[in-house]
Parts: C-alpha cells; sequence; structure tokens
C-alpha cells in the first residue's frame, strides 16, 4: 500500500525524533536504517522542502526535526513523500458513477481514510514510547550513536 519512498522517509524520521534534538549526518541515518545513502538524501530533501526537517551545514551540523516529536504526526511524513491518495470519482472514468462509488472503490477509499486518520492521530514520540518488545530501528533503546566529533554520546534517559 506505501511506497518504498514512505518505508525510508518513515524510518529516517523515527530514526531522527530518537536521536532528537541531537542533528545526524546523512550517512549516520542511512546507516540505522538500513536505506541506500544516495535513495536517503532525495527523500531527505523532500523532508526539507516539507519543512519536516532542516538541516545545516558545518561543525555541530546535520540534519534534525524542526518540530518536537509529540508535535509531529506519521500522516505529515508521509504527505510529505507521496501522499495518500484518496478516490473522488470513478477511477474507471465511467460517466454513471462519477462521485457515486461502486462498493469496491467506496471500501478502498474508506481504507484509505481510515488509513490518514490512524496516521494524523500517531506521533513520533507515540512511536518511541509504544509498548513493544521490538524498539523501532534500534537493538537497545537507549543507545545513541556517536557525536558528530566521534566521542560517545551520553545515553539517552527518555522514556
Amino acid at each position: 500500500m506505501f511506497s518504498q519512498t514512505v518505508e525510508y522517509a518513515l524510518r529516517a524520521i523515527v530514526h531522527l525524533a530518537d536521536q532528537s534534538p541531537n542533528p545526524c549526518t546523512t550517512e549516520q541515518i542511512a546507516k540505522a536504517t538500513k536505506v541506500p545513502q544516495a535513495y536517503l538524501s532525495k527523500v531527505l530533501q523532500s523532508l526539507r522542502q516539507s519543512q519536516i526537517v532542516h538541516s545545516q551545514r558545518g561543525i555541530g551540523g546535520g540534519i534534525s526535526l524542526v518540530k518536537t516529536p509529540d508535535a509531529l504526526n506519521l500522516l505529515e511524513v508521509v504527505n510529505a513523500v507521496d501522499p495518500i491518495c484518496r478516490i473522488k470519482t470513478c477511477p474507471l472514468g465511467l460517466k454513471g458513477h462519477g462521485a457515486n462509488l461502486c462498493p469496491l472503490h467506496r471500501k478502498l477509499d474508506d481504507a484509505m481514510r481510515e488509513t490518514e486518520t490512524a496516521f494524523s492521530e500517531t506521533s513520533l514520540a507515540d512511536i518511541l514510547s509504544s509498548s513493544t518488545s521490538s524498539y523501532p530501528l534500534c537493538n537497545e533503546p537507549h543507545e545513541r550513536l556517536t557525536t558528530l566529533e566521534g566521542s560517545p554520546a551520553l545515553p539517552t534517559t527518555k522514556r
């Protein structure tokens, strides 16, 4: 249902939320999320254009979230790279149908609406604090990457 671009964008954003407020390099994000770095650069460009992430060059620079993890929802990320397309008129172009969707296309549109609602109601903080035995994209929930200068960063105490 979702493109690979959406999957990669969500992985990158979850990683950035986990590292927030610290910036990460594209290389660090690619390594942590198992996304090819060249593809990730294009995804991050879309996220920058949509003002989801901010990038800064130089010492202490990198990519970081514009909003806090609790203020950014999954739908914003999805819509920045590959928006969910709702079915407003008959996809087959049948004149008799128009905006009066047949049962199949109505059901498909209902599923897309429910997905939009679920994603708009789910923040990145919700994803990171979800109670499960699997932590998103990390082997250990409190593990941080090394800082840009190369020394280990302090473990997080959030969650």
